[in-house]
């Protein structure tokens, strides 16, 4: 831990909470600029829905525009407001459309909606008609993800009359979305680009956008014009096949409130379900489950206090993790200091896989209670 972090964690704001969570920047752009590399020939936007996975959307974007991103796409209006007011100029896209009755804010907004249906481009392009000027868009087809997007039936009616079907619509991109792009032997991502090559032989031109984080990974066959990293910008593994090239963004860190000693038959947490086997030393840490620390890593998890290990004993809490600290010395132990639950010794994809889960999920359950603490901004 540097100097400077040590002087931060001992701010005001820091002693208010039982955990803080650093954010990085600078890792953050090189992350960015490390995709936009692997994809020259494309624009690089940034995925920055879930509250920037976590982070913080307006200041994951705002330094991501610093370094030259333009466009940032958000799961709905709620999260496209914040990131638009906060950057005007920059295109803002919102991956759940326009639902209806909405259509009027997304516009006076100036965000751009990906819309899914055949029911939302005709609402879309009448409400453009409507004010008599054309209304920017993307337009989604699925090509196997079943989820959003247009199915192929819709498609084959806008292939057959695109004209009509997209009066008063500025067609900004095409978009699908990978399905399997992290499991390189899985069939469907090459059966995927097919699809998409095969769709926009009977459409009207626009720039297409394919790649997630994962599909950059697949070569310049997927980049189109315009690639759309998430989880990658945040440091877990985009390619879980080969090893991590991305900068780790976070520390989690969790304030040590109390130091014990505990002897047999002590016990500890709830339920009583670690039975005490030696004497030794507890510590019980300033966050739980309802800061999003999986309940699943009871008896599974890992604090690292002073560079050694500590193992999570007993019940995850509600606000308090119990950590075995019996293996670090008593001078380096201290009531006020802290113990790393991520960070670099103990990264977002080791986590979440001890807790049987993936880095999405934990990055993006990070709770509003942390401090977030962002450096090198």
């Amino acid at each position: 831990m540097t100097s400077d972090l040590t002087g931060l964690l001992n701010s005001p704001e820091a002693a208010r909470v039982g955990a803080v969570l650093v954010i990085d920047l600078a890792a953050l752009v090189a992350n960015w600029r490390a995709m936009a590399a692997r994809a020259p020939g494309a624009e690089c936007a940034a995925v920055v829905k879930a509250n920037g996975y976590g982070l913080g959307d307006v200041a994951v974007a705002s330094a991501l525009w610093q370094a030259g991103a333009r466009s940032f796409f958000v799961a709905d209006i709620e999260a496209g407001v914040r990131v638009k007011t906060a950057l005007p100029q920059s295109r803002t896209l919102v991956l759940h459309g326009v639902p209806a009755g909405t259509e009027a804010e997304l516009s006076a907004r100036g965000l751009v909606p990906v819309l899914s249906s055949l029911c939302e481009i005709e609402r879309w392009g009448a409400y453009a008609r409507k004010l008599g000027r054309k209304l920017p868009a993307f337009i989604h087809i699925d090509t196997g993800m079943n989820r959003l997007g247009l199915p192929p039936a819709e498609l084959d009616r806008l292939r057959n009359d695109p004209a009509k079907l997209l009066d008063g619509i500025d067609l900004q991109a095409w978009m699908s979305h990978l399905a399997c792009a992290d499991d390189p032997t899985n069939p469907l991502t090459a059966e995927q680009l097919r699809r998409v090559r095969a769709a926009l032989t009977r459409l009207p031109k626009a720039p297409v956008s394919l790649s997630n984080s994962a599909g950059i990974f697949h070569g310049a066959d997927y980049h189109f014009d315009l690639v759309r990293p998430g989880i990658g910008l945040y440091g877990p593994n985009p390619a879980p096949w080969a090893p991590n090239p991305m900068r780790p963004v976070i520390q989690l860190l969790a304030r040590i409130l109390q130091i014990r000693d505990v002897t047999p038959p002590d016990t500890v947490g709830y339920d009583a379900t670690h039975r005490v086997a030696a004497p030794g030393k507890v510590a019980a840490l300033g966050m739980g489950y309802a800061d999003g620390y999986p309940w699943s890593l009871a008896g599974k998890g890992v604090a690292m206090v002073a560079g050694h290990a500590a193992p999570l004993i007993g019940r995850v809490s509600m606000d308090l993790l119990t950590a075995d600290v019996t293996g670090v010395a008593d001078g380096l132990l201290q009531v006020g200091g802290w113990a790393e639950i991520i960070g670099p010794h103990r990264d977002i994809d080791q986590v979440a896989k001890e807790a049987g889960t993936i880095g999405y999920e934990v990055l993006t359950r990070l709770g509003s209670r942390y401090h977030r603490l962002y450096i090198n901004g």
